[in-house]
């Protein structure tokens, strides 16, 4: 109803949307090193901005050679803006432009979506459909035990009979010359008497004679 009796009001409310809509901060991007050591420089690039805003603040990033100034509302930041951009301050052109803010949609960091994380190591929750595969039953081969039990010393095994194309193999079973008596044959049932196991001699360290040097 109001706007209907002044029509005024109807042609300045798009502007007040048009700067609710920009950010209420600048940054100041190439600053010269020497307005973040003198105190005399800050204080005159400060005041700059205070004619804009009473309250304004400011953040210095010296590294990065910026400075944000941040406003109470985006038309003084618009307004400061357009009479301070590509002005002269200690010999050097100001360069200001709007802060952008990122919206990331929450403010915590989300996890991941359930389809990517058996990428995971180790995986949070199998992926659907997966099932533990289940471990083939270990084969024995009887035939192969049984022949190798029967083998002895200096005894011959026929492994593959000899074809017209294709020659015999045949093992030979060395025998037990050391006299191991740790390792028993318990094929051999007889009592035979073993030689004695050698002693081993240990080499005899040299004499040493001390000497005095002078």
């Amino acid at each position: 109803m109001q706007q209907a009796d002044n029509g005024g009001e109807e042609e300045a409310a798009p502007v007040d949307v048009q700067f609710t809509d920009l950010p209420d901060a600048l940054v100041a991007c190439k600053v010269a090193e020497d307005l973040f050591n003198e105190e005399r420089l800050k204080a005159g690039f400060e005041a700059l901005f205070r004619s804009f805003d009473s309250e304004v603040q400011f953040q210095y990033f010296k590294s990065f050679r910026r400075i944000r100034i941040s406003f109470r509302d985006a038309l003084a930041a618009a307004e400061a803006r357009l009479r301070l951009h590509k002005t002269d301050f200690n010999g050097k052109e100001m360069r200001l432009y709007f802060a952008q803010s990122v919206h990331i949609g929450s403010p915590r960091l989300e996890p991941p979506k359930p389809e990517k994380q058996f990428l995971i190591s180790p995986p949070a929750s199998p992926p659907v459909g997966w099932e533990q595969s289940q471990d083939a039953t270990p084969v024995i081969n009887y035939d192969l035990l049984c022949a190798i039990s029967k083998l002895g010393p200096g005894g011959k095994y026929e492994l593959h009979t000899a074809t017209p194309t294709t020659p015999s193999v045949v093992v030979h079973v060395c025998d037990d010359e050391r006299g191991d008596s740790s390792a028993p044959d318990d094929s051999d049932q007889d009592d035979k008497p073993r030689p004695p196991r050698p002693k081993i001699i240990q080499t005899r360290r040299p004499d040493y004679t001390p000497r005095v040097e002078q």
